[in-house]
């Protein structure tokens, strides 16, 4: 095998294939944390209605997110326990920052 090619194994068949450094250098793949609510675009945090420890029903608003003007709301995905609130009133956020962590 020459040094330029790479052996990868993809569904117990392997290849020989050039990989690109950028491929190489790539941020590994993590699974989605449902504990962690991710800011969905890029905006500003202008209202939060909810505090550490508040127990929070599914669908229950707790912050909005503002962007390009327009409100969205932040919904309790299930039931459950506000373990850290990672944002502060007035303050921007940036796409897929952690906004809510639940216990």
């Amino acid at each position: 095998m020459s040094e330029k090619y790479s052996k990868i194994n993809i569904d117990d068949t392997e290849y020989e294939t050039i990989v690109p450094e950028s491929f190489k250098n790539r941020k590994a793949y993590q699974p989605v944390d449902p504990k962690k609510i991710l800011a969905f675009i890029p905006g500003l945090i202008p209202e939060i209605l909810i505090k550490v420890g508040q127990e929070v029903k599914t669908g229950e608003l707790m912050m909005i997110l503002e962007a390009m003007k327009m409100k969205n709301a932040v919904n309790a995905p299930f039931n459950g326990v506000i373990k850290s609130i990672n944002v502060e009133v007035g303050k921007n956020v940036s796409r897929n920052s952690v906004l809510i962590e639940f216990e």
